[in-house]
């Protein structure tokens, strides 16, 4: 027996987890107590890796589609060579502006594609592609924003100091689902009863939720009215004299009083009837955060996927500002990445001080783009409306926008009119049965793993490293190399004849070159051509060594010799805890063009005349919100056995009083209507929710035609973007609506099934 220490990658919680194998097989797997970040904790999902290894429908060869449209097992050179064949038609006719990619949230959490996702992205956009499209306009688009806007880059914001707050304010997040969003702790639910003994914790939301459950009070709230709240918390804290301005604020914070003139309009008396929130309740809130020693407030997916979901991010900031809890121990407070990763600066196609917005237009409906993306609910039309500039081409990566999409019957309708379609994915899933290629990746336990990202949202500062627990086939190619091939095609070369380590080479060269002349970053004023001799590597490997090493702990190739290495990371199997939050990082960490955390902007305030004119609007009989559970990530662990036991989650949670009125049993099939669609689920009848809200989860949609996934077809549920509409967007980040959604639900007929009625029309 054999036991390999690696950590799980499956969300920002990061577990230790100790694999033990015999004879090429996984006999258990386990939390790994000695894990210097995790200590011991698991969920259920990391207990799952082998089953997701060992997956029968897991693709472990290349899939062309066959002119029946079914899909057919190619070898590597063969699978490369229709890639080129579908590809280089649209490139030579209509040049890569006819072409988008489509990254998905698995992404992050694989470290060779998340290193090489910008060679793709910038290999394509120097031939001419011009937007990308990602879940981040249907997920956390406003958190980015408001990083880019207030702190400087778009992946820098403080996060609640857990472990030394005594008044937690949580809105629109579920802790005990996620494990933590933007918000990486082990046992975090752990933390927030800690809290609770020595303070309160507040739940703000639509649902009483397990988070909710636990916490010392849950306050249901209209859906997509949080901004409203948010503002008039801030008016009463002002009225009252409760502001703080700490020293250590002082000539470190601009705008305060802006943004607090805005939220004169926004009383409690106002906001209270549109928010379903008591204007007494609202000024309680605000008076216990006043009174509390070290108050936070923390949001997440559900503030930012709403209406207004830029405003109640930005907010959330502003009232840390505004209680002093902002860079103070207890409050909110900027963790310390160990790795570097250019992610975390501006990138160069920034021009001036500050961030550009709107530097091009989307061709049809003329979506300005924020942060080189436009809103995932264009991709379709982009594709399916006939005219110059067409999209003709699709590549994907890890992604399944069929079914995290809104307007999904549309684009699923759509994606069969692309002349060229590439998949780089482990599963033929209902996005990828209508691409012309799949080119599979590896399996987590098949490749190596290094987190970067979810460390600049962390409680503790650590490093861990882990080595693949299988070695894969020798002809597996690594998804690095694939995302190397098809950036090289760009220009001219045939995918299969790509030069993957020379154009590594120029990738990564090009990174350091262009970093080193931009300012504040590790890598200014670098020797570019130095890196890259003492960097032997290539691939994921390599840049993880090159983040370690400027990173703040690193050796920086020997200017500090006793700093870490990737060689010195991986001689620790149970990681390296390196720090604990503190405050007083925000000189360091702030890098606004002047270097202040600049609350008050145009994007931000033009947007307030949007959100009070929601005061004025009758509220609707109904909205709908989603939701998500411990053992599912989006849509992409459905198709696990393990994960998938238990009674059924793809259900309608209504109000008993809401299933009364309608004349809706528990169990009962359910009709629910938007502007967009309609579709057939099965009711759960629970006081969970509040009175005139309903809930569906995200990510379902499975059992149709020409997938490949035996378990999620056999638990299809409905994929609730057939009910999300693509007009309702958040102005400021490009994020669509898909909580609070105007909607009519009514009882089926009995024996009515479950059914994606739109969708299953259109295929």
């Amino acid at each position: 027996m054999v036991e390999h220490k690696v950590t799980c990658p499956l969300c920002e919680a990061m577990c230790g987890l100790r694999v033990q194998v015999s004879q090429g097989r996984v006999e258990g797997i386990r939390a790994n107590r000695d894990d210097v970040w995790s200590r011991g904790h698991l969920c259920p999902k990391g207990a799952s890796l082998n089953h997701i290894h060992t997956d029968p429908d897991r693709l472990r060869r290349p899939l062309v589609r066959r002119p029946d449209g079914g899909h057919t097992e190619v070898s590597w050179d063969d699978a490369f060579a229709e890639a080129e064949r579908v590809l280089r038609p649209v490139l030579d006719t209509d040049g890569a502006g006819a072409l988008t990619v489509y990254v998905g949230n698995p992404v992050a959490h694989n470290h060779a594609l998340a290193t090489h996702i910008g060679a793709l992205i910038g290999f394509a956009q120097a031939a001419g592609m011009q937007a990308y499209y990602s879940p981040g306009t249907v997920d956390q688009w406003p958190l980015n924003v408001v990083g880019t806007l207030v702190f400087g880059t778009m992946w820098n914001a403080p996060i609640p100091d857990l472990p030394r707050t005594d008044h937690l304010m949580i809105l629109g997040a579920n802790p005990s689902a996620s494990q933590g969003s933007m918000l990486s702790a082990p046992d975090i639910m752990g933390l927030l009863a800690d809290i609770a003994v020595r303070g309160r914790v507040v739940v703000v939301d639509p649902r009483r939720t397990q988070t909710a459950r636990r916490a010392s009070e849950w306050v249901p709230i209209q859906p997509g009215t949080d901004a409203l709240l948010l503002f008039a918390i801030l008016r009463t804290l002002h009225e009252n004299g409760w502001v703080r301005r700490p020293e250590h604020l002082r000539d470190r914070v601009v705008g305060l009083d802006d943004v607090i003139a805005l939220a004169e309009p926004f009383t409690p008396e106002r906001v209270g009837p549109v928010t379903g929130v008591a204007p007494a309740t609202i000024r309680r809130l605000a008076e216990e955060l006043a009174r509390a020693d070290n108050p936070v407030l923390y949001s997440r997916i559900g503030a930012c996927t709403q209406e207004f979901g830029t405003l109640a991010t930005w907010l959330v900031f502003v009232i840390n500002t505004a209680l002093g809890a902002l860079d103070r121990a207890g409050g909110a407070v900027f963790p310390k990445a160990p790795v570097w990763s250019p992610m975390f600066t501006k990138p160069p196609d920034q021009d001036g001080e500050g961030w550009q917005f709107g530097r091009f237009h989307s061709r049809v409906r003329g979506a300005p783009e924020v942060l080189g993306q436009y809103p995932i609910g264009c991709l379709a039309e982009e594709i399916d409306t006939p005219g110059p500039g067409r999209l003709r081409a699709l590549i994907t990566v890890a992604g399944n926008p069929a079914v995290s999409a809104p307007g999904a019957g549309r684009l699923a309708s759509a994606l069969t009119r692309l002349d060229a379609m590439i998949a780089i994915d482990n599963w033929l899933n209902e996005t990828t049965r209508h691409a012309h290629v799949i080119l599979p990746g590896l399996s987590p336990l098949e490749r190596s793993h290094i987190d970067d990202l979810y460390w600049m949202y962390s409680v503790a500062s650590c490093v861990k490293w882990s080595d693949a627990v299988f070695e894969p086939e020798p002809d597996r190619p690594g998804e690095w190399e694939l995302l190397i091939r098809l950036g090289g095609a760009m220009f001219g070369t045939p995918v299969g004849e790509v030069d993957v380590t020379a154009l590594d080479d120029l990738y990564v060269g090009g990174l350091i070159a262009t970093m080193s002349v931009l300012p504040r970053n590790p890598l200014t004023g670098c020797d570019a051509e130095a890196l890259l001799r003492a960097l032997p590597d290539h691939g994921p490997k390599r840049l993880a060594d090159l983040g370690i090493r400027v990173g703040p702990w690193g050796d920086r190739f020997g200017e500090n010799p006793d700093g870490l290495t990737l060689a010195k990371v991986r001689e620790h199997p149970d990681g390296i805890r390196l720090a604990e939050l503190e405050g007083g990082r925000l000189d360091e960490s702030v890098c606004t063009p002047s270097g202040k955390v600049e609350l008050f902007h145009a994007r931000l305030a033009d947007d307030v005349p949007r959100l009070a004119a929601r005061l004025e609007r009758p509220k609707p009989p109904m909205v709908l919100v989603s939701r998500r559970h411990l053992r599912s990530n989006n849509s992409w662990l459905h198709n696990v056995p393990s994960l998938m036991r238990g009674r059924d989650r793809c259900t309608l949670l209504i109000h008993p009083d809401d299933a009364a009125r309608i004349g809706l049993a528990d169990g009962q099939p359910a009709r629910v209507s938007t502007s967009e669609g309609t579709v057939t689920v099965a009711a759960e009848v629970s006081d969970e929710m509040m009175p005139g809200v309903v809930s569906l989860p995200h990510g379902w949609g499975h059992g149709l035609h020409g997938t490949q996934l035996a378990t999620a077809n056999a638990h299809p549920g409905v994929n609730n973007n057939l009910l999300n509409p693509i007009d309702v967007i958040d102005v400021p980040s490009n994020t669509h609506a898909v909580n609070g959604v105007p909607c009519q639900v009514r009882a089926a007929e009995p024996g009515a099934e479950t059914s994606d009625e739109r969708l299953a029309a259109s295929i």
